[in-house]
């Protein structure tokens, strides 16, 4: 397989990582207030966020992009996550909730490296085709991601360069090793403003709350730079003073969870150095 992309600059390119699930119900907006870590209730109509379920424990269960469509309607762009076992789980808690979980399994979920046509921030646009756009991009990297609309070219490098971008921004991409080890402040979600810590219940609120209030966070995210040397998920990170583990990674890119106070020096992956490296801005909503 050759490492070049066939894309031009703003072609859309699939990416099959990111699963849709429409929410439907006079109580959708309830449920799933009740539910993710993120203020749902706080979006206008047209508005997304970043949002997440967590276990009691406060451990990240799952990530994803929510679009409030209407009043009773709510879209989750599911990354990574298996759609059929995430809504097996929230179904458990539906009970008498007028709320239905649906996988939208022929939609088409593309991306490109352009600036969308409407959609700017935090404001989802539908376009002509009835295709929804966010922006997902920063100021020097310009990007799109569209729900909807026609079929998109596959394209392993281009996808690989997104998901990429994705951990540089500080956006983890969980693999299922990953699941249920991770608190939202370890993963460094509160630069995506990903969760509320005033918003009332919800799985996992107290542990979240109590470590904010506290002052307790003590790890958070790194961005790695690590050459050749081939990671993945849950392997160790050592360090001179106080290493960690790395959460995901996609070619020399690497997120790790590390000590935020003294920050280790002196880090080494599978025997290899790896250098620290920035983490881009722009993703937060």
């Amino acid at each position: 397989m050759h490492d070049k992309s066939d894309a031009l600059p703003g072609d859309f390119f699939a990416i099959p990582d990111i699963h849709v699930i429409r929410m439907h119900g006079r109580d959708a907006i309830a449920f799933a207030q009740a539910q993710f870590m993120n203020d749902v209730a706080g979006l206008a109509t047209g508005q997304w966020q970043w949002n997440g379920w967590l276990t009691p424990k406060g451990r990240v269960v799952a990530l994803f992009a929510l679009v409030r469509v209407d009043d009773g309607t709510l879209r989750l762009l599911l990354l990574d996550a298996d759609p059929t076992g995430f809504i097996a789980g929230l179904q458990r808690f539906v009970f008498r909730s007028k709320v239905t979980l649906t996988p939208e399994t022929d939609v088409t979920v593309a991306g490109a490296f352009a600036t969308p046509a409407t959609a700017r921030g935090a404001l989802a646009a539908v376009d002509a085709e009835g295709a929804t756009e966010l922006d997902l991009g920063g100021t020097a990297d310009p990007r799109t991601l569209r729900v909807g609309g026609g079929p998109a070219t596959i394209d392993p490098v281009a996808h690989g360069r997104w998901r990429a971008l994705d951990l540089a921004h500080g956006l983890p991409r969980l693999e299922p090793s990953q699941l249920e080890q991770w608190t939202p402040q370890q993963l460094s979600l509160d630069r995506l403003r990903a969760f509320s810590v005033r918003k009332g219940c919800y799985p996992g609120q107290e542990i979240v709350a109590r470590t904010h209030f506290l002052g307790q966070v003590k790890r958070g995210l790194a961005r790695l730079h690590t050459g050749a040397t081939v990671v993945s998920g849950g392997d160790e990170v050592t360090a001179t003073s106080g290493g960690g583990r790395i959460v995901c990674s996609q070619g020399a890119e690497a997120l790790a969870v590390l000590p935020l106070d003294p920050a280790p020096a002196g880090l080494q992956v599978g025997g290899a150095t790896a250098e620290v490296l920035p983490l881009l801005d722009g993703l937060a909503r």
